[in-house]
């Protein structure tokens, strides 16, 4: 079926006028006349009866107008949801983060920004983020340390240090100033899981400094960590960008090489032009 015909057909059963469905369309009056001519020969059928009143449905015409204005009027559905869309009235954008820090104030400002769009956040490690992100199974991610590759678009965000996190207790505790990381050699530590980018940060530079840390717990949250030292079963790590209000624990930052992490916002290059995706962008520095 030609729609174009279908669509002439639609508009005069509408206005019940050629002249008026030629203007609904923007086309000429004998270009609608000719599509609905063209129709009618196709399919062998009278869809119009001229009257000296102007145009009348025939018994044909009345069952094929009350398709066609079904048809239609999904379309124009489609078409408004589509430039609600773009215009981010509504939506709906999947996004994957390492930790909760930084995405958590982006999320408030595209809430108040877009308050039509709906957020999917996926909190994971740092492999399972980027991972998220390379498989198309997010939209955008707040990523720390990943290297460039190759169709992988990346905005730098800001630096974190690693900080020694101790009991409120610890002689520690009341330190001004950062701690050189030489004092952690041969300290009871609770640390997270070798996978994570803040434990991998930290064994890196004490490699680097030939500390030793003795490693008594290996717990896999921040809270978890956070609990332990708390019940001062040893010291723990943490990075600045986490450091959360909590009387039990206080965190000192750590002095000596290889003690930052960066921190990225990212996306696939080819995704990059999606209307949703380029707002979070804007929105992510603030």
């Amino acid at each position: 079926m030609n729609l174009f015909q279908l669509r002439a057909f639609d508009a005069v059963a509408r206005e019940r006028s050629f002249t008026r469905a030629a203007d609904r369309l923007f086309i000429s009056q004998p270009a609608v006349t000719g599509h609905v001519k063209a129709l009618e020969e196709h399919y062998q059928v009278n869809l119009f009866r001229r009257t000296a009143r102007g145009v009348e449905l025939t018994e044909d015409g009345v069952r094929l107008s009350a398709i066609s204005r079904t048809l239609f009027a999904l379309e124009e559905e489609a078409e408004a949801m589509l430039d609600a869309s773009r215009e981010l009235v509504t939506g709906r954008i999947e996004v994957a983060a390492d930790g909760p820090h930084l995405v958590m104030p982006m999320l408030a400002r595209l809430r108040a920004r877009y308050p039509g769009i709906t957020v999917n956040l996926r909190l994971g490690n740092a492999q399972e983020t980027l991972a998220a992100l390379m498989d198309e199974h997010v939209d955008i991610a707040v990523l720390t340390e990943v290297e460039p590759r190759a169709g992988l678009f990346l905005r730098e965000l800001v630096e974190s240090r690693i900080c020694a996190l101790v009991p409120a207790s610890h002689a520690w505790s009341g330190h001004a100033g950062e701690l050189p990381l030489g004092e952690l050699d041969q300290q009871i530590m609770v640390l997270r899981e070798p996978d994570s980018i803040t434990r991998r940060t930290f064994d890196a530079a004490c490699s680097t400094a030939s500390v030793e840390p003795r490693v008594l717990l290996e717990l896999d949250s921040r809270e978890a960590v956070t609990e332990a030292v708390a019940a001062e079963l040893g010291i723990g790590i943490v990075s600045s960008l986490e450091v959360s209000p909590d009387p039990r624990v206080k965190a000192i930052p750590l002095s000596g090489d290889g003690l930052l992490n960066r921190h990225a916002i990212g996306c696939l290059e080819r995704r990059r032009g999606l209307r949703v995706v380029s707002a979070f962008l804007e929105l992510a520095e603030g």
